[in-house]
């Protein structure tokens, strides 16, 4: 498998990266780990997911995932040195200065990430959301800490827009600071506005690596969804219902035709748009059963023409 290289961060990454939200919630222990085996056995090698998950779920209070994934650490001997780990911080845990991105919480975050994970060292660190109240250097200081302790190996930030990003690289740069290495933008088909433009500029000038959220708009692009009544008593039910519009439908319409060219899956080609699209990395893409990690090597493998991508593009 072509792996493709994370920015300035000094390792390389499989060209999907395992979504860990649904890790604990909508896919309990055991079947966790069937699927996390089977991405490692299909050759991806990365994995995402966030201190907060799955704390939008009654009954959760967030570190699901991250608990999920250590206990495959220790189910898995050696299986640490296979995967890179990203995580995130920054987001509401409930507690009382239990979220934002200074640098007492980003401490104390990372330590309980480290312990839920099992394991020594978080490969990359994004921080999950803008924090207005704390300056760039504060935060940057606090990651400097961490990467020379060892704790973490690179940073990145989430839901950074460019004058945002812009702005923290040049703290950064005046401060003595570490840069952010990588951007976690929300990016697929549907939803283009936030990376294009001006970010992705800013990224591919600066060498910033780009791995990408709701790669499949919630799983939209899957094309199981064309109304309402195929989202009754669906979970992400409410993340979806913003697509049903006929921009939409006219999406899926050429999505469908392009996949059915190649003998693919809709959400196939979405995510093998997203891989040949200038400046991205690699799309993050979360799978419930092993069958959809085997989409995403039929994905990863899928060869789009220019042809194929100007039609997507355009719809």
């Amino acid at each position: 498998m072509q792996k493709k290289s994370l920015g300035s961060t000094g390792f390389d990454i499989s060209p999907i990266v395992f979504g860990g939200n649904v890790l604990g919630w909508t896919t309990d222990e055991a079947e966790s780990f069937r699927v996390l085996d089977a991405f490692i056995d299909h050759g991806f090698d990365t994995i995402d997911t966030a201190d907060v998950y799955s704390a939008w779920v009654d009954g959760h209070t967030g570190g699901e995932s991250e608990t999920v994934l250590g206990k495959w650490f220790a189910a898995r001997p050696g299986m640490r040195d296979k995967v890179k780990i990203f995580t995130k911080v920054g987001s509401d845990m409930g507690g009382e200065g239990e979220k934002g991105l200074g640098e007492a919480w980003i401490l104390k975050a990372v330590e309980r990430s480290l312990e839920r994970m099992q394991i020594e060292t978080i490969d990359l660190y994004f921080s999950h959301w803008p924090d207005p109240e704390t300056p760039h250097e504060v935060t940057l200081g606090a990651y400097d800490k961490l990467l020379k302790s060892g704790k973490i190996r690179a940073i990145g930030a989430s839901n950074y827009d460019a004058k945002l990003l812009g702005d923290a690289l040049a703290a950064s740069k005046d401060k003595g600071l570490p840069a952010y290495q990588v951007i976690q933008p929300e990016y697929n088909l549907f939803d283009r506005g936030a990376f294009e433009g001006p970010l992705q500029t800013l990224c591919t000038e600066n060498d910033i690596g780009v791995v990408t959220y709701f790669s499949l708009a919630a799983g939209f692009l899957s094309g199981k969804y064309r109304s309402e009544a195929d989202l009754k008593g669906r979970q992400r039910a409410g993340m979806v219902e913003k697509y049903l519009t006929e921009r939409g439908m006219k999406l899926l319409d050429v999505l469908e035709d392009v996949a059915s060219a190649h003998g693919a899956k809709p959400a196939e080609v979405a995510l093998a748009w997203l891989i040949h699209r200038e400046g991205v990395t690699a799309p993050i893409a979360s799978a419930t059963s092993v069958t959809q990690v085997e989409s995403f090597a039929k994905a990863a493998s899928l060869k789009l023409s220019e042809e194929d991508m100007t039609r997507l593009t355009a719809a």
